[in-house]
């Protein structure tokens, strides 16, 4: 391991993997507040604030918790080509998520809310498509 980075922080070069373990928390930290309070979601889902409920909640706590899982362990196992692949997948997943209850099924505004997600997925998208090469040698 390289002696300048601190033990808990990944260890492979570049930004992209300290990226995806500060994503991974962020993403822990709001699968908890989506198990406790829905006022937090609410802000997203502005348009239908009557649709988010308990259930929902809980099964967004859920599905973010596995996009977390997903982002920790290609955080500290970026050069695997099967993890980055489903990392990569977790963002399209993300951004199509969003993007469609904003543009399709008009849930949501275009606001703080949804601000967040609308740029963290298609940032980390492009820049994971972009140092494929970088991080998994084929």
């Amino acid at each position: 391991m390289d002696e300048k980075v601190p033990p808990m922080l990944p260890s492979a070069p570049g930004l992209l993997p300290k990226w995806q373990l500060f994503v991974s928390g962020m993403a822990f930290l709001n699968s908890a507040q989506n198990l406790y309070t829905l006022s937090l979601t609410r802000r997203i889902y502005t348009q239908a604030p009557q649709e988010v409920t308990g259930l929902q909640s809980r099964t967004f706590a859920i599905w973010t918790f596995t996009a977390a899982i997903i982002r920790i362990y290609c955080a500290y196992h970026i050069n695997e080509k099967t993890i980055y692949d489903v990392a990569i997948w977790s963002y399209v997943a993300a951004l199509a998520h969003f993007a469609s209850e904003w543009l399709l099924f008009r849930s949501a505004n275009f606001g703080a809310g949804l601000l967040g997600p609308l740029i963290v997925a298609p940032v980390s998208l492009f820049w994971m498509v972009n140092q494929y090469d970088f991080y998994i040698k084929i």
